[in-house]
């Protein structure tokens, strides 16, 4: 058996129950993927977006929705190391991948304050563009259960509102384009042990400026505190993280000080004394 086949094979036997499964629970239950879609999946090079590329590619192949899928990864900068590396991995895996330049890292290299929100940011707008010029309606990212969690507690802790990201929204800049996130309940370990299990390799950080000392930025990332955290929880709460998700989904507005909606901030004093 071919390779590619191989790991296809494994998301839909060995690990249907940790990923498979739950990848297409968060396509049914979000409505991610409808009849004649055409979604750009976007692939950064590392295991959750090719991991989001076989799982798309199966359910295009075994399910009973009639759409269209191309796949698109922008190299902002990469190292000739890091470009070769994810093309070779497309190649292995057999995803027919365009890969588009943009100068992303030169225009943020001399950027003293906040770079890596201007690079997310230019980023985010040069995918969008792509899926406008590719005539795409849906862009797939691949961001799992774990990056849901951690956003709820970075947002708590660091940006005093209670949010979460979204498994669907819609762009504000970009008319007619949504956002999909199909592995929205596909958790990080799962996704970890597939790759090892079919021995592939991906990228840890392709940024330039941090690939030589990418362990100097995990531990200072906020995100690896949240992770770290969690990791503590549950070790006396071992449904910590599945508890977290469920309190956005269960919201009781009758119990909060304030609230947001559009933009507009509501209180409960607003009401309080009608009831």
């Amino acid at each position: 058996m071919e390779k590619y086949k191989e790991i296809e094979r494994s998301i839909i036997k060995k690990y249907r129950k940790d990923i498979w499964s739950l990848f297409v629970k968060a396509c049914q239950e979000f409505e991610l993927i409808q009849e004649n879609d055409k979604i750009m999946v976007c692939i950064s090079g590392g295991k959750d977006s090719f991991l989001l590329a076989k799982c798309m590619e199966e359910i295009k192949r075994h399910g009973k929705v009639n759409f269209d899928l191309c796949f698109v990864c922008m190299n902002p900068g990469y190292s000739e190391k890091n470009r070769k590396l994810i093309l070779s991995n497309a190649k292995k895996m057999n995803i027919d991948l365009e890969m588009f330049d943009s100068d992303i890292f030169d225009i943020v290299k001399d950027v003293d304050r906040s770079p890596c929100y201007l690079c997310a940011r230019m980023r985010r707008g040069c995918l969008y563009n792509k899926a406008k010029e590719l005539g795409c309606n849906k862009i797939a990212l691949g961001h799992h259960f774990d990056d849901v969690i951690e956003t709820i507690l970075l947002s708590m802790f660091y940006g005093a509102e209670i949010k979460t990201m979204m498994p669907k929204l819609h762009s504000e800049n970009f008319e007619g384009l949504e956002l999909i996130r199909p592995l929205y309940f596909v958790h990080e370990e799962a996704v970890k042990s597939w790759a090892k299990f079919n021995g592939l390799t991906f990228l840890n950080c392709a940024c330039r400026f941090t690939e030589e000392n990418y362990e100097k930025v995990e531990t200072d990332s906020k995100r690896l505190e949240m992770k770290r955290l969690i990791k503590k929880l549950k070790e006396s709460n071992p449904n910590i993280d599945y508890n977290i998700y469920k309190a956005l989904d269960n919201i009781n507005l009758d119990c909060v000080i304030g609230y947001k909606k559009e933009k507009q901030k509501y209180s409960f004093l607003e009401d309080y004394d009608k009831k």
